[in-house]
């Protein structure tokens, strides 16, 4: 049986550490996973009712909705900005939980992780995640938990795949996503 984890990254900018971290997880996907980096963040425009109405509903929207609904699992890299969540990542999240009580998270188990310049490692970014996950209907993985600190000094030379305690703890992250993802496919 393949797990179809889908991976959305909080941070736009080319070089992001958190955008990084999601290559090292589809890198380290473990025999019977597939993790898919989601592109295309950027073109989803901000959710509002007006423009979410069945059969118009905006194409990269549409787009993301549909890897939703064909992902078993979400693996969420979560930078923080201003002590909180990224509004494109917010944003993704607000498109999901709609349609109203049949958005595609579905009880589908998710995972929030990532890594921020300052000494904790963006948890407070990852708990604001974990809330808006769960009201959208997401199993969230309370226990699935990776927060990177120093991001900026850390990988300045190094890829976050290349750091092996990092690429240790992404594993195990993925793993244990992997095994309640393959739970609730099999159920």
């Amino acid at each position: 049986m393949s797990v179809r984890i889908l991976a959305l990254v909080g941070s736009l900018r080319a070089g992001s550490h958190n955008r990084q971290l999601a290559e090292a997880a589809v890198k380290f996907a473990p025999e019977g996973a597939s993790v898919e980096l989601f592109e295309g963040l950027a073109e989803i425009p901000f959710y509002n009712e007006d423009i979410d109405v069945e059969g118009s509903v905006p194409a990269p929207a549409a787009k993301l909705r549909a890897a939703a609904q064909a992902a078993d699992g979400f693996l969420l890299f979560v930078p923080e900005y201003n002590g909180t969540i990224p509004a494109v990542l917010k944003n993704a999240i607000d498109w999901l939980s709609r349609p109203y009580g049949a958005g595609a998270f579905g009880g589908k188990p998710a995972a929030v992780v990532g890594t921020a310049f300052g000494q904790f490692g963006g948890v407070w970014a990852q708990d604001e995640t974990r809330k808006a996950l769960g009201i959208a209907g997401a199993k969230v993985l309370e226990d699935v938990k990776l927060s990177i600190p120093g991001s900026v000094v850390r990988f300045a030379e190094t890829h976050p795949a290349d750091d092996t305690e990092v690429a240790e703890q992404l594993t195990e992250v993925v793993a244990r996503l992997h095994g309640h993802a393959g739970e609730t496919v099999a159920a």
